[in-house]
């Protein structure tokens, strides 16, 4: 599991890019890239980390399931996951 202050953070990073999204598109429809490097730095969507929902580890991240592949693994061993069976040939 994650500590706790690094999924707070991610949290707080998500709140401010929603909060900067409709300003970022229209500076950056102005092209005024003098007033957009002025906003936060966490107001960017490439800062915030793809994190497991139920864990919170950041490598290792399946997006589609939006689960890391230990997580993945263990849901899909126990049949949790509607869909996905353990492939055999």
């Amino acid at each position: 599991m994650a500590k706790k202050s690094w999924l707070e953070r991610n949290k707080r990073k998500q709140k401010t890019v929603e909060k900067y999204a409709a300003l970022r598109a229209e500076l950056k429809a102005k092209k005024d890239y003098a007033s957009l490097a002025q906003l936060p730095r966490d107001a960017s969507p490439t800062r915030l980390v793809n994190r497991c929902q139920l864990t919170g580890r950041r490598r290792a991240f399946i997006r589609r399931f939006k689960l890391s592949r230990i997580t993945f693994r263990e849901m899909a061993s126990a049949g949790l996951i509607p869909g996905v069976t353990k492939s055999s040939w």
